[in-house]
């Protein structure tokens, strides 16, 4: 989770206007109107108040992913910034290679200039409704940007950004027509910078993404998630990295049954850790788990010392 959670650290998505940045309440209903039906996991952040923290260039370094690191890249080439950035909202929809990425950004947006930008380096403009959307290469899969309003952006591939603008314009239903989901976002927004929920599909992606790579571990995480209906975490960085995980269960049987499984997981991690990290500090040494009904609930506080040996390896 962390590992996704921090990526959006590194996405840019606009330029420098007068205009003030969009409360985050409103991008955040902003999404579920925008993102489509099927989307199974929605994380929002706040980069604007992540980098005020001493410790920001330490975890932008460890978790920003080689995709979004190519996107950073590109998006100089229209004149856009990391720091431009106030508040990211990212969606996950199931597709036929995977999930597919899906994203707002608030911030300061100037149409005129990006188009500028993107004639100067050869960057053609793709029609999609009524805005253009300017993409990072050819095929299907590339990565583009649109500006959606005056402070909002969104990205994702092609078809991804029809699909947000076709559900944003009531073309086609959107993720705030599932009250389930709604429900879940309702619930666990919080005054953490990073926070985010997952369904179905979503549930291991997610789980995995703040947990470091180890071999042999002792649970087979497709079936362990099989009987989770749904997980919600938020991730506070502040003097060491604070992260909660709940995950909603089928029943108290299933809860039970997973409490055990990670309480394994935690004493198999630590010699595990060791062996394949010797004399790096483990992130996972103050895990905590706990289980209340159907609920099962994951605590981690991580010193940044230990995030600052991971990313230089």
């Amino acid at each position: 989770m962390i590992k996704t959670s921090l990526k959006i650290f590194a996405l840019a998505l606009a330029a420098f206007t007068a205009a003030a940045p969009a409360p985050a309440q409103d991008l955040v209903r902003d999404a579920l109107a925008s993102f489509p039906l099927g989307t199974v996991r929605l994380e929002y952040s706040s980069p604007a108040r992540l980098r005020t923290l001493p410790d920001y260039a330490i975890l932008h370094e460890r978790y920003l992913g080689p995709s979004l690191r190519t996107l950073e890249g590109n998006l100089v080439n229209l004149g856009i910034q990391e720091s431009d950035i106030n508040e990211i909202v990212l969606g996950w929809v199931p597709g036929a290679s995977g999930l597919t990425l899906e994203g707002l950004a608030s911030g300061h947006f100037d149409p005129q200039a990006m188009a500028r930008q993107a004639a100067a380096q050869g960057i053609a403009a793709t029609p999609i409704g009524s805005t253009s959307a300017y993409c990072f290469g050819s095929s299907a899969t590339a990565t583009c940007v649109a500006a959606l309003e005056h402070s909002v952006g969104g990205f994702g591939n092609v078809d991804a950004l029809r699909a947000l603008v076709s559900a944003r314009g009531g073309e086609m239903p959107g993720l705030a027509s599932n009250p389930s989901f709604t429900a879940l976002v309702d619930k666990q927004r919080k005054d953490t910078p990073i926070w985010g929920v997952a369904v179905g599909s979503a549930i291991e992606d997610a789980f995995k993404s703040w947990m470091p790579a180890q071999k042999n571990l002792p649970l087979d995480l497709t079936t362990v998630f099989k009987n989770v209906e749904s997980l919600v975490y938020s991730v506070q960085p502040t003097d060491r990295v604070r992260v909660k995980v709940e995950m909603n269960c089928t029943s108290d049987a299933v809860a039970g049954n997973l409490r055990q499984g990670f309480d394994q997981l935690r004493l198999f991690q630590k010699v595990a850790w060791q062996q394949q990290y010797p004399n790096v500090p483990n992130p996972f040494d103050d895990l905590g788990v706990s289980a209340d009904g159907s609920s099962v609930d994951l605590s981690l506080s991580t010193p940044y010392s230990a995030l600052e040996a991971r990313a230089r390896e």
